[in-house]
């Protein structure tokens, strides 16, 4: 038995997980009926959640397009990277510099199994993923992998896509994002969505509320206030922190998603 026929033998199936939940809204196929089961609940209270997933990768999108074209960005520490699918990070950044390298961290064995597959780099740059907990910033830093890949004394772009908000407690979630950008040098950058509630309904609201108090949900809801304290220290880039259909988009406004589709803010920050 190989490793990822090892490791794939230890997913828990019975277990929702939000890597799985996630290649579910964006019609993958990589999911069980515990992660449909759980976005379906999801879906019952917020509809448009497949329109915000989407949203959500194309501000993915455009971030590294911005790093990799502007920043001159050519190494990413991507946390919380999820299921493979179109235009993953490196896909995006080594189409605008092939030497750009990447490491990918997650922390459910199917991710994996899936991402040593089909992970593959331009051969003039790296890419690779380790299996590791977003709450343990310094093993994280420490792994051996990623400090072969990454150069930690050059700027790096940490991406914190769609992750921050599955840490419940607001001096953790602080506390996580603060040591991983100590750890990089003066020109690193953070990018970072958050699921937020500020723009729906009044019982969309309600009803995400009820449901965090009941324990229900496995995702927290911050305002934009809370998110900015993300950024706290950093040079945000223009257009600041605002709903993800409005990062640079380059569809045109009246053909965006309406703020009420949206339960998700985006942003990048510059460490000075």
């Amino acid at each position: 038995m190989d490793e990822l026929e090892a490791r794939a033998q230890q997913i828990d199936t019975t277990t929702p997980h939000p890597a799985r939940r996630y290649n579910y809204f964006l019609g993958g196929k990589d999911h069980f009926e515990a992660d449909r089961e759980s976005a379906r609940f999801i879906e019952a209270v917020f509809p448009f959640v497949r329109v915000t997933t989407r949203e959500n990768r194309n501000f993915l999108k455009s971030a590294v397009d911005f790093l990799a074209n502007e920043a001159q960005i050519d190494q990413f520490l991507d946390i919380g990277t999820g299921l493979p699918t179109a235009d993953n990070t490196h896909e995006v950044a080594q189409r605008i510099n092939p030497s750009s390298r990447v490491v990918y961290v997650d922390n459910d064995p199917m991710v994996m199994t899936h991402a040593r597959a089909l992970l593959t780099s331009t051969d003039e740059g790296r890419s690779f993923y380790i299996e590791e907990d977003l709450k343990n910033p310094a093993r994280i830093l420490n792994h051996p992998d990623l400090n072969e890949i990454l150069d930690l004394k050059r700027p790096v772009a940490l991406m914190l896509v769609a992750v921050m908000h599955f840490i419940k407690e607001d001096d953790s979630a602080y506390k996580i994002v603060r040591q991983l950008l100590e750890a990089m040098p003066s020109g690193s950058f953070l990018v970072l969505s958050h699921m937020s509630i500020d723009s729906l309904s009044t019982e969309v609201q309600a009803m995400h509320n009820k449901n965090a108090s009941e324990g229900k949900n496995d995702s927290y809801a911050r305002t934009q206030e809370q998110v900015a304290e993300f950024f706290r220290g950093l040079d945000l880039v223009d257009p600041g922190i605002v709903l993800v259909s409005d990062w640079r988009s380059t569809v045109p406004l009246g053909k965006r998603p309406t703020p009420e589709q949206i339960a998700c803010y985006g942003a990048v920050g510059r460490k000075p």
